[in-house]
């Protein structure tokens, strides 16, 4: 059994297990833009100048940030904003 299959066996219901703070963001902005992104989560990172690198490190530091961002993905992945990752 390859590794990713074990960690999915892992924790079947939890759609964040394995998908990286990183991808997120990366999908969000793919998907939904900065500017959306700020309207929902209101945070500078998102308004003022956002590049991924300084976005990352806010809410890698910032728990409470952190998440009220995944808590958008939910909703997004949930909406079909966000295609599934599942394999």
């Amino acid at each position: 059994m390859k590794k990713n299959q074990k960690e999915k066996e892992a924790q079947p219901n939890n759609p964040l297990h394995g998908v990286r703070l990183k991808d997120m963001l990366e999908q969000m902005e793919e998907n939904y833009g900065w500017e959306m992104m700020a309207t929902r989560v209101n945070i500078n990172c998102f308004f003022s100048n956002p590049t991924f690198s300084s976005c990352l490190k806010f809410l890698r530091r910032t728990p409470w940030a952190k998440a009220q961002v995944e808590e958008l993905y939910l909703e997004l992945l949930h909406d079909g904003i966000i295609p599934s990752s599942e394999k």
